[in-house]
């Protein structure tokens, strides 16, 4: 059983920087790929970026390519989510996951979540 614990969420403007963070406990860390997913308020929740468990393979949004970065710690059980040029769009609670397998965008495949981090942008 992993847990996940997401943190760095908080109040950004248009065209600012944020870096959100995983800690993760309870297996062993690189034996999961992982992920980052968000949920604005009245929609789905959807795949924002995904790391393998190695670090050798990242998948990103469209919406997010070029601007966002995953990045991993093995050494210290953590992922992270940079994010530049934030949009006011990207307002959403931010969600950590990790799986056993491949990189996959569909949430319904990801077995362990975090709570959530909520980040707001400003306009």
């Amino acid at each position: 059983q992993v847990q996940l614990v997401e943190s760095g969420g908080g109040l950004v403007q248009a065209g600012g920087s944020l870096r959100l963070a995983c800690t993760a406990s309870g297996g062993t860390f690189s034996t999961y790929a992982m992920g980052w997913f968000r949920q604005a308020p009245g929609k789905d929740r959807e795949f924002v970026a995904a790391i393998s468990r190695l670090g050798t393979s990242t998948s990103y949004a469209d919406s997010v390519k070029g601007r966002f970065a995953i990045s991993r710690d093995n050494a210290k059980n953590m992922v992270y989510l940079q994010m530049n040029s934030v949009k006011p769009e990207a307002t959403a609670v931010y969600y950590c996951a990790a799986r056993i397998g491949i990189l996959d965008n569909r949430s319904s495949v990801w077995t362990y979540w975090g709570q959530g981090t909520q980040v707001t942008v400003s306009s």
